[in-house]
């Protein structure tokens, strides 16, 4: 295991003033959570699937790529295998990861299976020893160097919630899952932060009643200045989603406080210039 690291002590420092700050104003709601400062200006980076150009997505070398260029958080995509365990992939089906004809649902195969897979061949020969990696493996490598925007596609949340427990990673992931899901979350992990998605701008009011989150998750197609204004009203930052790096003016000028993107390295360079 990987110890502690700057991006961990940063957060408890920070969620502890956070807690002081509500309650000298009298507030009686702690927060879920709070975030250390972005790495690059005033906006969070995350890195779709892993920085994924010219490599595999979802896998240990696409994180360590992402984590090595600086970003804040990498987007994990989970799912079950047939024997119980949870692995990162974004499609249900595995036929479009191998080159060996290879068919089948990652819900009908179990770890030592889906662990023979070469998934990394059909980006590239040099990548041909890459496997799905386990959340726990994922754990490994981002504890204590980034954060993780985990995407619960198939996977139980009290496995979960038992897993991020057992790493001491609760301040350090953002949870991104349909809505009776993230309930179950704020009931066995209070100290989890949670990102409802609300979807359509109409719908912002009732989310933030609901869950009063400290984060909420967006996606272009629904966003807008006035999303943006409404989530910071509520007290509350906002990571969008992108459509592209020709959405990031737009996306930077109305004050998105995280943007995630398949482009993590030329976002992170941009924010870079903006700060200089």
């Amino acid at each position: 295991m990987r110890t502690i690291g700057p991006w961990a002590v940063t957060y408890c420092i920070l969620c502890l003033a956070a807690i002081t700050s509500i309650h000298c104003a009298g507030g009686t709601q702690e927060p879920a959570g709070a975030l250390p400062p972005p790495r690059h200006g005033d906006v969070y980076v995350v890195a779709h699937r892993g920085a994924h150009i010219g490599i595999p997505e979802n896998t240990l070398a696409a994180y360590e790529a992402a984590i090595e260029m600086g970003v804040d958080f990498v987007e994990v995509d989970l799912r079950t295998t047939r024997d119980g365990h949870i692995v990162s992939i974004h499609n249900k089906e595995i036929d479009s990861y191998v080159t060996d004809g290879t068919r089948g649902l990652v819900s009908q195969m179990t770890l030592e299976q889906l662990k023979r897979l070469d998934i990394g061949s059909r980006i590239d020969p040099q990548w041909s020893d890459e496997r799905i990696p386990t959340f726990e493996e994922i754990l490994d490598l981002c504890k204590g160097r980034a954060g993780i925007y985990l995407d619960v596609k198939e996977a139980s949340v009290e496995q979960l919630v038992s897993i991020v427990k057992k790493w001491g990673m609760a301040g350090q992931i953002l949870w991104y899952a349909d809505y009776d899901e993230l309930d179950r979350v704020a009931r066995l992990c209070p100290e989890c932060i949670q990102m409802p998605d609300p979807g359509a701008e109409e719908n912002l009011s009732k989310v933030i009643e609901r869950f009063r989150p400290s984060v909420i998750a967006a996606v272009w197609r629904h966003y807008s200045p006035s999303f943006v204004e409404k989530c910071h009203q509520a007290g509350a930052v906002v990571i969008v989603d992108e459509s592209g790096p020709a959405c990031w003016a737009d996306a930077l000028a109305w004050g998105s406080d995280g943007i995630q993107s398949d482009h993590p390295a030329e976002l992170i360079a941009l924010l870079e210039r903006r700060g200089r």
